[in-house]
């Protein structure tokens, strides 16, 4: 029988990695876990956490214009981007603890480091090396930006969390949800925001109307947007940074943010000498049981770029865990996965695009509704909010639901569970609905707005 030093070795402690680390170690397996940098990976350190955080910080700008239409006069608020980032430090810094103690009471051994993979049962963390039975990569993925002349002078999602001090001007490049996220909170905070696509739609993959709405909202609040614009080149000047576009129209800013696609972390793995199968993408090759071409090799989470969502990435350790070391087969369903965008107006959507369905079925239903918020009748700000069914005339099952307006993530969470359940329109039209709400609008939409 062969001796291990571990029965799992986990790379990386984000929330893909943390999570099987963490399971497996509750079945009595033992368990270690390497991570180079901070405990709980992207999200808790550079992404879904602190961009949170900042997304409520920059609405209070609005919060405190809406106000005024309620009766409330107020003074000249005053913003201080050196108390945020030190509140928003603080609450990290605790998380890190939480994921810390979470993995210390499970009996995982923490490692830190950059881990590497000598052979098929062997990894490097420094000096160390541990034999292991399986070995998990978790590592993720990081921002990647163009080879351009001056990309030295670009900034990724990753610095944007611990900038010395907020610009007078920023220049957004991308059209995703990064890019759309970062540009409601950099116009939120004041900054003058501009953002750069090279398509003509931003959120490629989101259903159409959204896409158009909520660029619409973007373009009411004050952000500019230079659709089917590429980024040639990058100065520096004396009054800041130029940007060289194919359109002939230089863009200034004091910050350029690029926020044009992440790429899987597999660089100093280990993997190409091991002969680990990659993707055309740069990602780890895996079959349905997140195993690679290597039989004691697993991967899940960014770095297999699948669904690149967190909840996705626990989800995903769950079922490698249960398959690997109770036997029981607890797949990933990967259709109707809901998502948000932080975006300011927020998105929520689950199932089906219109296009999609489209796409499959010949006898689609649409519903649609755009109105005013209860409370922009009051508040002066003008902003509208778009809800959108996507419905199976057939049998009557509503294949997608999508929505841009306040508070869009947490109304889609609840109505994810009815689209899991295969829920029909009538059993929409039948529900209650909570008055007053933009949430009702879902289930008072009585006529197809097309066919």
């Amino acid at each position: 029988m062969t001796n291990y030093d571990v029965d799992l070795f986990v790379i990386g402690a984000g929330s893909g990695g943390v999570r099987a680390a963490r399971m497996a170690a509750g079945l009595g397996i033992r368990v270690a876990i390497a991570e180079q940098t901070h405990l709980g990976g992207t999200c808790v350190n550079v992404g879904c956490v602190p961009k949170k955080l900042f997304v409520y910080a920059s609405h209070f700008h609005e919060d405190f214009r809406a106000a005024q239409g309620f009766g409330w006069s107020l003074t000249q608020p005053q913003f201080n981007w050196q108390q945020l980032l030190a509140q928003k430090d603080r609450e990290i810094g605790r998380l890190q603890g939480v994921y810390q103690g979470l993995l210390d009471n499970s009996g995982v051994q923490v490692i830190t480091g950059q881990a590497r993979l000598l052979d098929a049962h062997t990894v490097a963390v420094g000096e160390q090396q541990f034999r292991c039975e399986r070995i998990l990569i978790a590592s993720g993925a990081q921002p990647s930006i163009s080879d351009i002349p001056g990309k030295e002078l670009i900034a990724t999602s990753n610095e944007m969390f611990a900038l010395s001090q907020l610009p007078e001007r920023i220049l957004i490049v991308g059209g995703g949800y990064i890019a759309v996220e970062f540009a409601g909170i950099m116009h939120g905070l004041g900054v003058k925001t501009s953002l750069c696509h090279r398509g003509n739609q931003l959120l490629r993959g989101f259903d159409d109307d959204i896409r158009d709405f909520v660029a619409q909202e973007m373009i009411k609040k004050g952000i500019a947007i230079h659709f089917n614009t590429q980024i040639e080149r990058i100065e520096k000047t004396a009054s800041g940074l130029l940007a060289y576009t194919d359109q002939d129209q230089p863009l200034a800013a004091d910050l350029i943010l690029y926020a044009t696609g992440r790429k899987p972390n597999t660089q100093d793995l280990g993997l190409e000498a091991l002969g680990v199968e990659m993707t055309e993408s740069g990602a780890i090759k895996i079959d349905q049981y997140y195993q690679t071409n290597i039989d004691s090799v697993y991967a899940l989470g960014d770095v297999a770029n699948r669904v690149n969502l967190t909840p996705v990435a626990t989800a995903e350790a769950m079922a490698f865990v249960n398959h690997c070391y109770t036997g029981q087969s607890t797949p990933v369903d990967y259709d109707n996965i809901p998502t948000a965008v932080f975006s300011q107006p927020n998105i929520g959507t689950v199932g089906l695009t219109e296009a999609q369905a489209r796409n499959r079925y010949t006898d689609i239903d649409i519903y649609k509704s755009v109105f005013t918020p209860m409370k922009h009748t009051l508040s002066g700000l003008g902003e509208k909010t778009l809800m959108k069914m996507v419905v199976r005339r057939s049998n009557d099952k509503v294949l997608g639901v999508h929505m841009v307006g306040a508070d869009a993530g947490e109304i889609m969470q609840g109505i994810a569970v009815a689209i899991r359940a295969g829920a029909t329109k009538a059993i929409f039209d039948s529900t209650i609905g909570i008055h007053p709400t933009a949430a009702e609008e879902f289930v008072t939409m009585r006529k197809p707005v097309q066919a």
